[in-house]
């Protein structure tokens, strides 16, 4: 092997090693989708998932079309274009006081007075009202409701890229699971991300703001390399977040309020940094 020829090669040898690091470190990384869920289901609802965008940590939100605050949320959306926006399949009311129904005429879907059942398996609850699968929804009704949330959403925020499902209901017969699938084939718009993994709890909702943050830090340190999703849903308490609520979660507005101050956490920023950790948005994912 001549000199020349052999410099060459040892001169490589380096950058070699380089894109080995450069693998491995990207096998170990650690990226974060935090998603901010209900942006639509109430004006607190609304500031405090554009909040926790504007000072905090969620890349992607999840707007519930037929909710009565959807209007503001799509406003509030138009005006931050930076935040990644998922469709909230929405066919569930489940507060008690606090109601909404389809956006398309759906009577397999709705309660005698045209609101949504407030649960998507329940079968009688302390007022005789009913869970959705027990309303024997008739999956042409769904259908024609979740084209319509899916288009008057693309329609209204410019930056909607997925699809998500509240409370579970849109997928919870196999016949709708092959609906949404087949939706979200179509309007490109993917509800699948393979690969993602949910981060574990962090703790009950009677945690106060300092422990969520403590919990949320701690959550934070014991992750490992790969690609997770944080599902909470932001809120303040006001007047109007403390009158929502049902039996058996009564605390929405202190609970979701410490979420927000959670998600907003110069201590959360911290433990995210010196972990490295990459949030990330659904967009940023699925477009590779």
């Amino acid at each position: 092997m001549d000199r020349r020829r052999f410099l060459t090669l040892l001169a490589a040898v380096p950058a070699v090693q380089t894109v080995a690091r450069g693998a491995a470190a990207g096998a170990d990384a650690i990226r974060l989708i935090v998603r901010a869920d209900d942006i639509g289901s109430s004006h607190a609802a609304n500031l405090a998932c554009i909040q926790c965008f504007r000072e905090g940590i969620a890349r992607s939100v999840e707007v519930m079309v037929p909710c009565p605050w959807f209007k503001e949320a799509a406003r509030m959306l138009r005006e931050t274009p930076g935040y990644d926006v998922g469709v909230h399949l929405t066919l569930t009311s489940e507060w008690e006081f606090y109601k909404w129904g389809p956006i398309t005429r759906a009577p397999s879907l709705v309660d005698g007075r045209g609101h949504f059942h407030p649960t998507t398996w329940k079968e009688k609850g302390p007022d005789g009202e009913i869970g959705f699968l027990q309303g024997e929804p008739r999956v042409e009704e769904v259908e024609r409701e979740l084209r319509a949330q899916i288009e008057l959403a693309v329609k209204e925020i410019p930056q909607v890229s997925h699809l998500s499902n509240h409370m579970g209901t849109a997928t919870s017969r196999p016949d709708l699971r092959e609906l949404v699938d087949r939706l979200a084939a179509e309007y490109k718009l993917p509800i699948n991300v393979p690969g993602l993994k949910r981060t574990p709890a962090w703790g009950p909702n009677e945690m106060s703001a300092s422990q969520r943050e403590q919990a949320l830090v701690g959550l934070l340190e014991k992750l490992d390399g790969g690609l997770y999703m944080l599902v909470e849903h932001p809120g303040l308490d006001t007047e109007e977040m403390r009158a929502i609520g049902h039996e058996g979660y009564r605390n929405v507005a202190s609970h979701r309020d410490a979420v927000t101050k959670a998600f907003c956490s110069a201590k959360v920023k911290q433990a995210i940094e010196k972990r490295n950790i990459r949030l990330v948005s659904y967009r940023d994912v699925l477009s590779g």
